[in-house]
């Protein structure tokens, strides 16, 4: 098995960093952009899923990336708690709301996935197996 040296090389971390791009997106194509606390609640949110994957991943020990990775899911629901506010202004369409939701659903279970497998991991070093 190959072993994960940078947080970027994770795919958790990857697709976070996508939905996020696509939550900026949608504030520079839709009314969204005009809902300022609505937009810096889901800015805030979608940076901060990323944000904690590399931050618990870089703080090198198992319990405290499970502990991030916690973090991160948990800004997931936050972030989908969000979309459906989005959607239910009518900043966002059908589509892209259920694209996006989608997409965080599919990242928690994995960010929960990956929880589970450190939790059960013996490996006690810094880094982790693929």
């Amino acid at each position: 098995m190959a072993t994960i040296n940078t947080f970027e090389e994770l795919d958790i971390w990857q697709l976070s960093r996508e939905i996020c791009q696509d939550v900026w997106n949608a504030f520079e194509n839709s009314s969204l952009g005009k809902d300022f606390e609505l937009k810096n609640q889901m800015n805030r949110s979608s940076g901060s899923i990323m944000d904690n994957i590399a931050e618990g991943f870089e703080r090198n020990g198992r319990r405290e990336f499970i502990n991030f990775l916690s973090y991160s899911k948990g800004s997931w629901g936050e972030l989908r708690s969000q979309l459906y506010r989005a959607f239910d202004r009518k900043h966002i369409t059908k589509e892209e709301f259920e694209f996006l939701k989608e997409k965080t659903i599919t990242e928690s279970k994995k960010i929960g996935s990956f929880m589970a497998y450190l939790v059960k991991s013996d490996n006690k070093v810094s880094k982790f197996d693929k």
